[in-house]
């Protein structure tokens, strides 16, 4: 069994933005959990055997064919009381990417381990106290962070490099379901 997730994936500048921010972050507070994490928004992780990819892949074309692509904004970070340290998405932004999220949950067909029901991109996760001050201290400006919301990427974990790599790409088609159109056409 390998450890898989699916996220939705910011552009490659808001990815370069907060690997910059976490690299400020790990210049006062030295190294921390996620660190090195590329950016993205966790919708879940589970596990599946290999030979399963085919279907999984499929699967979530299936899912992508239907979502539509938005433009979503980061206005503020917040901190879980567990110790991760995030950005935070504006009202409208939450309330779309938790839709797209529900939508992945009731959709995929595999149990998992891990389902994120909260929109953030992590800066930091397992920071202690004292550290998620520091963080607040060093980010206390207001972020202006937006990216379109038009892929979600399936990763893989990397057991070497104890990070997942992306393995495939899902874009947005923001087609209308059948369901939909046989209800107008009837």
């Amino acid at each position: 069994m390998k450890k898989y997730s699916i996220v939705i994936q910011p552009s490659n500048s808001v990815i370069e933005e907060v690997k910059q921010m976490k690299e400020l972050l790990a210049s006062k507070i030295g190294w921390y959990n996620s660190k090195n994490s590329v950016a993205h928004i966790t919708i879940n992780e589970f596990e599946r055997d290999e030979k399963e990819l085919i279907k999984i892949k499929s699967k979530l074309t299936e899912i992508t064919t239907y979502l539509k692509p938005h433009e979503v904004h980061f206005t503020s970070f917040d901190a879980f009381p567990h110790g991760a340290f995030f950005l935070k998405p504006d009202v409208t932004s939450r309330y779309y990417l938790k839709e797209i999220m529900t939508s992945v949950h009731k959709k995929f067909p595999y149990s998992t381990n891990i389902k994120s029901y909260e929109p953030h991109i992590s800066i930091g996760r397992r920071i202690q106290p004292n550290n998620i001050e520091i963080a607040k201290y060093l980010f206390s400006k207001n972020p202006n962070i937006s990216f379109i919301c038009d892929t979600i990427a399936l990763r893989s974990f990397n057991v070497d490099r104890k990070q997942f790599d992306i393995i495939a790409t899902f874009p947005f088609l923001g087609e209308e379901s059948q369901d939909v159109i046989q209800g107008i056409l009837f």
